[in-house]
């Protein structure tokens, strides 16, 4: 028995009314055509009847068809060898954000005082940046004027915060 003379039931039909309905909202066929094709397609009785319904549309067509025939010809199995896999690799996961860095136990507020108040390095000697605490401390002594460093230095860091020689945030 060929395809075309198979039986089919009220799924079948419903699903090829609803197919219809696609293309008609899609604009490819008239509000009359759309009547006539679905009186058709619930008055068909075999796969034959269904298919000049959908000969001249264009995918989606109903699935009980079967594949279309350029699918068919590109799915041919290998001769030799496993089948090919059908599904395919899954996308790498991206990175997991990293953890902010744990804060410092020494504080802000705390380095910003002492910048302030002792304006040769002292906050920067608190927060463990000797380096940075004793070009403060020679620019002071060379020069007067070095003691902007500091206390602009310690405003910054009440205003902003920092780092301590670890590279972690100060607390606030």
């Amino acid at each position: 028995m060929e395809s075309d003379e198979l039986r089919i039931g009220t799924a079948e039909r419903e699903e090829a009314a609803r197919l219809l309905a696609d293309h008609f909202g899609m604009g490819r066929i008239t509000p009359d055509e759309y009547e006539t094709r679905v009186t058709d397609a619930y008055a068909a009785t075999t796969l034959g009847d269904l298919r000049p319904l959908f000969r001249d549309l264009p995918q989606p067509h109903p699935g009980f068809f079967g594949p279309p025939p350029s699918y068919a010809q590109t799915m041919q199995l290998p001769m030799y060898g496993p089948p090919p896999d059908p599904y395919p690799p899954p996308a790498p996961m991206p990175y997991a954000p990293s953890m902010p860095a744990p804060y410092s136990y020494r504080s802000k507020t705390v380095a910003g005082v002492l910048q302030i108040v002792l304006p040769f390095g002292v906050g920067r000697f608190y927060t463990g940046q000797t380096g940075l605490g004793l070009l403060q401390l020679f620019v002071v002594l060379m020069t007067g004027v070095g003691v902007l460093w500091p206390i602009i230095d310690g405003i910054l860091l009440l205003s902003n915060g920092g780092l301590d020689a670890q590279g972690r945030p100060l607390r606030p």
